[in-house]
């Protein structure tokens, strides 16, 4: 299938490693010209490094308000333009709904809400400019099923898919797609750090990208406003 990615210019955040490289790897194999973030140096120049195709690294802490303006920015100054945006950014700590305080709940609030929202606004523009357009948040599984003991997650994410779904109509007119991918456990380091590895179906992280990457494909362009669980099943929820 030709997914019409090829010269296209795509922007992922938090793509130094696990899910975000993923992505960032599936839309440089279609030949698209990546700009990778991550706060971690020597992380984000290995990712750089394993992309086929040309890549650009911006050291950057997605989660600072600034930074959303600045990475699209230096993605239009460095390829002349951009098609796709991939929005990233890492989850928030454990907490029971009850226990979580206001700073705690702020902060969830800014990197896993705020942070693709600037993003977009960020981007829009130029992909209103350059006459075609793929957004692809990727969240969680918890937008359709809260998550025990993730009360922050459930919080953020799901505002995240109330606005997103908003917005999907609004980009609509202008052919401008917007999506949420939501995964479910992935084989990823976090993933083993978190000791989530035995517990139900894990998936492979390149195969995620691969998802990701149709989402942000030629071919998707009358697919918007979903919200695609990458689980392998486990969400049990209907809608």
């Amino acid at each position: 299938m030709e997914l019409g990615l090829d010269g296209r210019v795509a922007l992922v955040t938090a793509s130094s490693k696990g899910l975000g490289r993923a992505s960032a790897l599936a839309l440089s194999r279609e030949g698209a010209k990546v700009v990778l973030c991550g706060r971690r140096e020597q992380d984000l120049a290995e990712a750089a490094a394993a992309m086929p195709g040309e890549a650009l690294a911006v050291a950057a802490d997605v989660t600072d308000p600034a930074t959303p303006a600045r990475l699209v920015a230096a993605a239009v100054e460095h390829f002349g333009a951009l098609h796709v945006l991939v929005a990233n950014a890492g989850g928030p700590p454990l907490g029971h709904a009850l226990e979580v305080d206001d700073g705690a709940l702020l902060a969830a609030l800014n990197a896993n809400l705020l942070t693709s929202v600037r993003l977009v606004r960020a981007a829009v523009p130029h992909l209103r400019a350059a006459g075609w357009g793929r957004i692809c948040l990727i969240t969680s599984v918890s937008v359709k099923q809260p998550i025990p003991n993730l009360a922050l997650s459930n919080t953020a994410r799901t505002g995240l898919w109330g606005w997103a779904k908003t917005a999907a109509a609004d980009l609509a007119v202008d052919g401008i797609t917007l999506n949420l991918v939501c995964p479910g456990t992935h084989a990823t380091e976090r993933a083993r750090q978190a000791g989530l590895l035995d517990n139900g179906p894990v998936g492979d992280p390149e195969d995620f990208g691969k998802v990701v990457c149709f989402l942000c494909s030629d071919p998707a362009k009358f697919l918007s406003g979903a919200a695609l669980q990458v689980d392998g099943g486990a969400t049990a929820g209907l809608l």
